[in-house]
């Protein structure tokens, strides 16, 4: 895992899975984004597996997927709202990293 820091409490990063979540919650975070939808890769783990590992390591999960009919316009305001209410260092992934660092660009113009 290699996480870049968007923020002092916000980072991003590629594809995680179910066992890489205690190293997620040693590196401090306390809750992860899921931002890829189910089946959009060859050998992507389900995001139940992920959800299921994340709160076994005492993470809090959220499923917020962007791409096929999940448009970023409509995720952003979701993003912005988890963000308000989660305590601590958050880690969205996707599959490279680089639409969890624009969806929070868009969150921040989000309306409430």
């Amino acid at each position: 895992m290699r996480a870049r820091a968007i923020t002092g409490n916000y980072h991003v990063t590629g594809q995680l899975k179910a066992k890489d979540m205690a190293d997620v919650a040693r590196e401090g975070f306390s809750a992860v984004i899921c931002m890829r939808p189910d089946g959009e890769g060859f050998f992507q783990p389900k995001y139940a597996e992920i959800e299921t590992a994340a709160k076994a390591a005492g993470l809090t999960c959220h499923y917020l997927p962007v791409g096929g009919s999940h448009s970023p316009i409509t995720q952003a305001p979701k993003l912005k709202k988890i963000l308000s209410v989660t305590d601590g260092k958050v880690l969205a992934f996707c599959a490279s990293g680089g639409r969890c660092a624009s969806l929070y660009q868009l969150a921040l113009q989000a309306g409430a």
